[in-house]
């Protein structure tokens, strides 16, 4: 079957991790599922689990790697050379610490920016030259090793806020399904609590 895109949340898997900010990719993969009312599997060829159907014409694959986050890029590669896709129809979703909570950026491709799932999928990929949904998780003022904030849970304080970054990013991938790379950039990169127009 020929897929028309693959969407990967990059998290780690198990209950403990489940509601860390590192599992944003995680989340936003089970959003869309919700979304589209589709159903999970596991698929162990892959190592990943998986999720499937038709989104604006198209046939998506929504996938979430269960190799723990460093080693992300096994499950991607094996996705990706199975279905026999081109780079540009795959979407990585992923958290990042350089951003604050609230803001998501999409980008053509680009370096990991440290982001060891990242690093993964380019070195089993070959190739930065893929589209990525950073989801931004914040820091610590003045911290550097952030370890302990990304394996932290959400605070309840940020829960409201989570919501509308996760609404705000199922809109922009849909859009990129419908209209393509550039459009969802425009319209929707930026501040989850910013309305542009739509």
């Amino acid at each position: 079957m020929q897929f028309g895109a693959l969407i990967v949340g990059l998290g780690n898997p198990g209950a403990e991790y489940a509601r860390t900010r590192h599992n944003a990719g995680y989340m936003l993969v089970e959003c869309l599922a919700r979304q589209w009312k589709w159903e999970w599997s596991m698929e162990k060829k892959f190592s990943a689990r998986l999720a499937r159907g038709q989104v604006h014409g198209r046939t998506v694959l929504l996938a979430q790697p269960v190799t723990f986050m460093n080693l992300s890029g096994e499950a991607v590669s094996a996705i990706f050379g199975f279905y026999r896709m081109a780079l540009d129809n795959v979407l990585v979703a992923v958290d990042d610490a350089d951003l604050p909570l609230g803001e998501i950026r999409m980008r053509p491709g680009g370096g990991s920016g440290g982001h060891h799932g990242l690093d993964s999928v380019q070195s089993h990929l070959g190739s930065a030259q893929f589209p990525r949904l950073r989801i931004g998780i914040g820091r610590r003022d003045g911290m550097r090793e952030i370890a302990g904030h990304v394996l932290g849970s959400f605070e309840a304080s940020e829960t409201n806020l989570l919501g509308k970054v996760m609404e705000r990013a199922v809109s922009q991938v849909d859009c990129w399904l419908a209209a393509g790379l550039q459009k969802a950039m425009s319209q929707f990169n930026g501040l989850a609590d910013t309305e542009k127009n739509k």
